[in-house]
């Protein structure tokens, strides 16, 4: 059995010396050493030698197998490293050569209206407040002065969920509810920024999701004058000092009275072409004084508070100050088109 063992060692040593991967070391340590490998069967049959014979060769056993097992981990740390160095030169990177170009990104053009817009008004001691897209019909609705059945509800070509549950058609919901909020005894000072829908065909000039920014000052002693000075710090500081604005009557459920506010042509400057149609005007935002009703639904008292509130959309501000004639190019993600506004 000692030569058995001596010439099991010999073949398995000089197997692991010629390995060169590590999957014929692993197949070399199963077929030596492994539960039906040579080692494991010689030593099976131990049982058959005499008592003296036996622990001489269980110690030449455990020699065999050790003297094995050594080797097997040398080898495979050879191997390791060899494999490594391979690795390492086959991905060899060549410092010298010029890096691949990283395209930095920019901010989309209607975030730069709208945080524009926000650095304006926040410069005028007005808080941005934002509230939930999918709104109550009371606060859509009701809260601003238009109840059930009224026919200005129309006009909004509402998304309904439920009855009661509705995609927002303006942001004025959030006036509402921060009116609310306050309880009628404070005044208010905000803007609320956000996205709007409603049921429109998409073309060059309207779609069904699109953004707003409302404005809301209630306050003791506010009056028609301070909205018209806050409109124009708002055009000339947006489209330029030399800006005019002017106010025309118009109608809106929850201000009263209510005005269209336009600016003078930038392009003719105002003495009409084909921009402003002619007229010299181009219609930019509505307004007008908080309805006393809504006021009221609010908590506040119409006799003691007053109050202003606008909506603009900055799509239509961005196509304006920059010239672009279709609303869809700010959704489609065309890199030609958003690139030109990156240092805009």
């Amino acid at each position: 059995m000692k030569e058995q063992l001596e010439s099991i060692k010999q073949e398995a040593l000089g197997r692991i010396v010629s390995a060169d991967e590590l999957k014929e070391l692993q197949e070399i340590k199963v077929a030596y050493l492994g539960k039906k490998g040579s080692l494991t069967s010689v030593l099976r049959g131990m049982g058959k030698l005499s008592k003296e014979e036996r622990p001489l060769i269980g110690e030449l056993a455990n020699q065999v197998r050790e003297e094995i097992t050594t080797a097997l981990e040398e080898k495979g740390q050879k191997l390791e490293e060899l494999a490594l160095e391979k690795q390492l030169e086959e991905e060899a990177i060549d410092v010298t050569l010029p890096g691949r170009p990283v395209e930095v990104g920019g901010e989309h053009l209607l975030t730069k209206i709208v945080e524009e817009i926000e650095d304006l008004f926040i410069g005028m001691g007005y808080e941005v407040r934002e509230g939930p897209e999918v709104e109550t019909d009371y606060y859509n609705f009701e809260a601003l002065n238009l109840p059930k059945g009224h026919p200005a509800r129309d006009m909004q070509d509402t998304f309904y969920i439920t009855n009661e549950l509705l995609m927002r058609t303006h942001t004025s919901p959030v006036q509402a509810r921060t009116m609310k909020e306050f309880d009628g005894d404070q005044s208010v000072k905000m803007i609320c920024p956000g996205k709007v829908y409603r049921r429109d065909t998409d073309d060059a000039t309207h779609s069904h999701q699109f953004t707003q920014i409302e404005g809301l000052y209630v306050g003791k002693d506010v009056r028609m004058s301070d909205l018209k000075g806050t409109l124009d710090q708002f055009a000339k500081k947006m489209f330029g000092k030399d800006r005019e604005i002017r106010l025309r009557p118009s109608f809106f459920p929850f201000t009263e009275p209510s005005v269209e506010m336009d600016i003078s042509c930038k392009v003719c400057n105002g003495q009409g072409c084909s921009v402003c149609k002619g007229t010299g005007w181009i219609e930019i935002l509505g307004a007008g004084m908080v309805h006393p009703n809504v006021l009221e639904m609010a908590g506040y008292d119409p006799k003691e508070y007053t109050g202003f509130a606008f909506g603009m959309g900055p799509e239509r501000i961005a196509m304006l100050k920059y010239g672009v004639n279709d609303i869809r190019q700010f959704y489609t993600n065309d890199k030609r088109f958003l690139e030109q506004y990156h240092n805009a």
